[in-house]
Parts: structure tokens; C-alpha cells; sequence
């Protein structure tokens, strides 16, 4: 039975069958509704329709300008306009979240109130697509995608899109997990240790504050020995394939990196420096984590790899990020320029570095505060 969409397939006698989620039974199997029609438009259309008066208990709404035709078009405008990272994030959203619940409404009948429980289905678990609770941050992502779907039907003369309202969710501040200054020493001397290419990667990633994407992406060609310096301009992501026909179901790639302000110099420390000499590759073209140009390792490896090297030195609960946040930190506590810091970080702004990643340890607050007893406070 061949497949075309999202759970939709043409039978052998030339219908089109539509699968939609309708539950679970006692023993937590998943239970399935189906709808038929003469065309793959059609059973898309009853699909989402069935899936909407599924999650509003009310009847099938009735009408063409259905919201899911104007989502569509949102996605394939935006297909050449964004990068493919951002467009499988994109499609991943509408068609996981937002077309299971808004999908098969009227535009004309969409509401504030809709809107607002669809939010609160996807906080509290009821998202057709995994039926588990989504974190807030999450959910402010769907609905800012929401958003600009919205903003776009308003534009189109015949969608006839009533003035809506979406309520953000809270989303509330996490203290980053960030190394002490024991730790960081014990895990630094453990990378120098037997250095091979993977734990100088990752000391160069604490000395640099790079994201892992940016330095599974890295080549040798991209760091300056004369001038000192690291020059970030890929990263490495592993996607999803939007056609799973041409392989399997996700894909590595490796593009332009972040955004334009991603795109920067590093300058390197006197260790830095020191390391990148000791480990240089004979090709430029080599990645930093492989000493090769043909093969690279991607970030979920990067990460197991991080992993078992923490364990070894006792240090619990982080991650590959962990160790951006500690150089941020590290630079706060040596009275580093913001400025400087949030352009090295590779920051939009200095207020995201000052919001997300500038962590005062209490060895810094203790200081601070022997300022004031030196005043006689």
C-alpha cells in the first residue's frame, strides 16, 4: 500500500485510507480511527478534521478553508527561506503538534480559547504525537511557530482569521550545571593525560567556549598557530530526512554555522596554543576530533565520549554544555569585558550572555562580599 503524508495511503482499490491516534486502551496499547476518501486532499483534510473534534470532543467541523491548508503553505514558503536545520524543526512542530489539534478548524472558528487549551494539552501531556507533558520551553517554540502561521493567514484575503491572542507560558530559570574550580582542574588533567584527538577536542572546547556542533565541524585549517586563533564558521547537526526514502531516517550535516554572529575568531590561550602545536595535523582539511579529513565524529559520539570520560573523573550531572557555561563563568570571575566575552561566545546580544550563561560561583560571591567587610560594612 503505498504511503504519501502523514499516515495516509492509497488502497488497492484506489481510495485513500487516513490513520489518526484516538487513544490508548487499559493496557497502554495505542488505538487507531481511520478515514476514507477519493483523494489524498480529501482523507488529509478528514484526517485533521477527525483529529480537531477529537481533541475538542465536538462534532467534525464542516467548511473548506480548513487552518491546516494555510500551515501548509507557511511550511513550503518557508522551505527556501530558512536553513534546513530551522525547516525540520518547523515541520517537525506543525505536523507532530500543531495540525493534530488546530490543523482541521475553520479559520473562521479558531479562537483565543482554543489556542490556549492547545497550549495547556501540551504542558499537561496531551499532545497527540507522544502523549507526555512538554516542557515549557518547548511549547514557547510551538507556539511562536504558531504565531508567525497566524500572522501569515491574516495576510490571505480569504482565510477570514478572527484577531487571537496567545498566552506564553512561564518558562522557569534552571541553574546550569557549571564545573568547580576542583573539578575543572581534576578534568583538565585527565584530558592531558594519554591525549588522543577526542580529549583535546574537548579541552579546547573549555578553553574556547565552542558548542559541540561547531567543533565536531572544525578542521585544522581553521586554527591560526601564527596568529593564535580558532575561526568558527560550520556546525555539525545530525537532521531528520524529510524524504526517508532516500536512506534512513535522519542524516549528518554540516553547514553554515548558527547564525551570523556565530561566525567569529577566538583568540587562544598560551595552553590552547600550546596543544593545537602538539596535536597538528599534517592536512588542514583534517577534522580537530578524527586527525582526518574522510572521516569525522558527529556530536551524538562527541557526547558519549564526554560521558565517559566524566565518569572516569567522578564528575556527575553535565554535559557538553557544561562546559561552555564554565568557560563563561571562569571569564566573569577573571573580570573578562563582556562585550568581548558575549562576541567570543558568539552571542547575539550581551544581554543573552548576561541572562544564560554568566554564572557568579560562591567562591566570586564570597569575594564580593569581603569587599564590603573591607569598607566596614
Amino acid at each position: 500500500m503505498p504511503k504519501k503524508g502523514t499516515n495516509i495511503y492509497k488502497r488497492k482499490d484506489g481510495r485513500w485510507e487516513g490513520r489518526y491516534k484516538k487513544g490508548y486502551d487499559h493496557n497502554g496499547k495505542v488505538q487507531y480511527g481511520y478515514v476514507y476518501a477519493k483523494s489524498y486532499r480529501e482523507a488529509r483534510e478528514k484526517q485533521l478534521a477527525a483529529l480537531t473534534a477529537l481533541a475538542s470532543r465536538e462534532p467534525v467541523p464542516q467548511g473548506r478553508q480548513v487552518f491546516s491548508r494555510y500551515c501548509e503553505e507557511w511550511l513550503r514558503l518557508n522551505r527556501s527561506r530558512v536553513k534546513k536545520s530551522t525547516y525540520v524543526k518547523y515541520a517537525n512542530m506543525v505536523h507532530n503538534h500543531i495540525l493534530p489539534w488546530l490543523g482541521g478548524y475553520p479559520t473562521r472558528q479558531l479562537s483565543t480559547v482554543a489556542i490556549e487549551d492547545f497550549s495547556n494539552r501540551l504542558l499537561t501531556g496531551g499532545s497527540l504525537h507522544s502523549g507526555k507533558a512538554l516542557a515549557p520551553k518547548t511549547v514557547h517554540d510551538i507556539l511562536t511557530a504558531l504565531h508567525a502561521i497566524l500572522a501569515y493567514t491574516r495576510k490571505q484575503p480569504d482565510s477570514g482569521l478572527p484577531s487571537l491572542e496567545i498566552v506564553y507560558p512561564k518558562e522557569p530559570r534552571r541553574e546550569m550545571r557549571v564545573l568547580s574550580l576542583e573539578e575543572q582542574h581534576r578534568f583538565v588533567h585527565y584530558l592531558l593525560e594519554d591525549t588522543d584527538n577526542c580529549r583535546f577536542g574537548i579541552l579546547l572546547a573549555l578553553l574556547t567556549g565552542m558548542r559541540i556542533g561547531e567543533l565536531c565541524a572544525l578542521r585544522w585549517r581553521n586554527i591560526s598557530l601564527r596568529e593564535r586563533t580558532v575561526r568558527i564558521e560550520d556546525t555539525m547537526q545530525r537532521l531528520q530526512r524529510m524524504d526517508s526514502s532516500t536512506g534512513g531516517k535522519t542524516e549528518v550535516m554540516i553547514g553554515e554555522a548558527k547564525s551570523e554572529t556565530s561566525k567569529r575568531v577566538i583568540p587562544l590561550t598560551d595552553l590552547a596554543a600550546g596543544l593545537c602545536r602538539k596535536m597538528r595535523a599534517g592536512n588542514p582539511d583534517a577534522f580537530i576530533l578524527t586527525g582526518r579529513s574522510d572521516q569525522y565524529m558527529e556530536p551524538r559520539t562527541l557526547q558519549n565520549r564526554l560521558k565517559k570520560h566524566l565518569k572516569a573523573c567522578g564528575i556527575a550531572g553535565a554535559t557538553f554544555h557544561t562546559l561552555r557555561h564554565t568557560f563563561a563563568t571562569r571569564c566573569v570571575e577573571a573580570d573578562f569585558e563582556i562585550k568581548s566575552l558575549s562576541e567570543i561566545l558568539g552571542h547575539a546580544s550581551v544581554q543573552i550572555t548576561l541572562d544564560r550563561y554568566v554564572h557568579s560561583s560562591m567562591e566570586l560571591k564570597r569575594e564580593n562580599m569581603r569587599k564590603l567587610e573591607a569598607i566596614g560594612f
